[in-house]
């Protein structure tokens, strides 16, 4: 799911983005219309993973349900479809407020993320206060990357990036750094990846990787 959508937000209709991790997008190299083939291709075939998948037997069929569930609601029209329609919307337009921006990254890129946090709890039989937290962490994490990405794509070196950079303000689209400069953005994606590696305070060693995760959100150079 992460790779279709990456491959549709490159399409021209979308952000016209030509190179990615250093290489062409899908469509400069087989066409537009085998890039949207593509990403309709792999959108489909992760349902058809979760629904064919050999779960260990100790899996109830209403867990399976409930996590197919969560991943259709959080790359839907709930989700990330969403969250992409109103960053498109916000495109260029010099009313739109912080508010506004916020629906847009906890969707568009938070809402998956969260996903993938809760559905591995889900499928584990998580307590109530477990899924709660990691929720939380979810939610945070996603928030910070997509500052960060804000952030990487006024200040990045797009040798590292593997594209160009200064796209945003290039579009007009709406961001934390064209809303609320850089300074800010920083420290909102620093507070915000601290938050989630609270979160995870009740799971002890266990959860180091996640709070890795955080760390490398707010740090990462691409």
């Amino acid at each position: 799911i992460h790779t279709y959508s990456l491959i549709h937000d490159d399409l021209p209709a979308m952000d016209d983005d030509d190179w990615r991790r250093g290489k062409l997008t899908n469509h400069k190299v087989f066409g537009e219309a085998q890039a949207i083939l593509a990403g309709d291709g792999l959108l489909t075939q992760a349902f058809a993973i979760l629904a064919t998948a050999e779960y260990p037997a100790e899996v109830a069929p209403e867990k399976v349900l409930a996590a197919i569930a969560e991943i259709a609601a959080a790359a839907g029209p709930e989700g990330m479809v969403g969250g992409q329609s109103a960053d498109i919307r916000a495109q260029g337009k010099s009313d739109a407020d912080g508010e506004f921006l916020h629906y847009i990254h906890t969707h568009k890129t938070g809402a998956l993320l969260r996903a993938s946090v809760r559905v591995g709890a889900l499928l584990a039989g998580a307590a109530p206060a477990e899924l709660a937290a990691l929720t939380a962490y979810g939610e945070k994490l996603g928030l910070a990357f997509q500052i960060s990405d804000d952030i990487l794509d006024a200040t990045g070196d797009p040798k590292v990036l593997g594209k160009p950079v200064k796209n945003d303000a290039r579009k007009q689209k709406l961001t934390y750094v064209t809303l609320y400069g850089l300074a800010k953005a920083r420290q909102e994606a620093r507070r915000l990846a601290a938050e989630a590696e609270a979160a995870l305070g009740a799971f002890g060693p266990g959860a180091e990787p996640l709070r890795q995760l955080a760390r490398f959100t707010v740090e990462r150079n691409h």
